[in-house]
């Protein structure tokens, strides 16, 4: 069974709906979980904000927030995975924000992604996770891993009744 698989199943015995926010994984975690058939009963929506006005005008980050601490941040990460939770009918939202690479810089490396995680009924965390300089294809396919297994444990704890 793979993660969107595991994901769809325990989101279904949930009664939860999910709800996606992605930059730098371009609608991947989206099309992960739309891979399964039956994904219609518990995925509501994907955002793909690529472009900080992309993060403002859709799921409300503000401009300030964004100049402050970068698209790249657990601070914009956390307000993204808000936003997408505040404009669907989802239960639950992930959002994740980072540098697939090539590039990066000395404080933001390349392979750096922060996830932000937000719940109708729980309140939101953020973590940033340095996969390294894997590749592009590669650290946007762990942070598709990433994004799932933390939606799974996030459901595994919460009381969505």
């Amino acid at each position: 069974m793979t993660g969107a698989e595991a994901l769809l199943a325990l989101a279904r015995s949930r009664g939860a709906k999910i709800a996606t926010a992605e930059s730098c994984t371009g609608g991947l975690i989206a099309g992960a979980i739309t891979d399964v058939a039956g994904s219609s009963d518990i995925f509501d929506r994907g955002f793909v904000t690529y472009s900080n006005a992309a993060k403002s005008d859709m799921l409300g980050v503000p401009a300030a927030r964004l100049r402050r601490f970068g698209a790249v941040s657990e601070e914009v990460a956390r307000d993204m995975a808000e936003g997408a939770l505040a404009r669907s009918a989802a239960d639950l939202a992930v959002a994740v924000t980072g540098i697939a690479g090539p590039g990066g810089s000395g404080r933001k490396p390349e392979g750096r992604v922060c996830f932000g995680l937000a719940a109708r009924t729980a309140p939101t965390r953020s973590e940033t996770v340095d996969f390294g300089p894997l590749g592009r294809a590669e650290v946007r396919r762990a942070t598709v891993e990433h994004a799932l297994a933390m939606l799974q444990h996030a459901l595994r704890l919460a009381d969505l009744a």
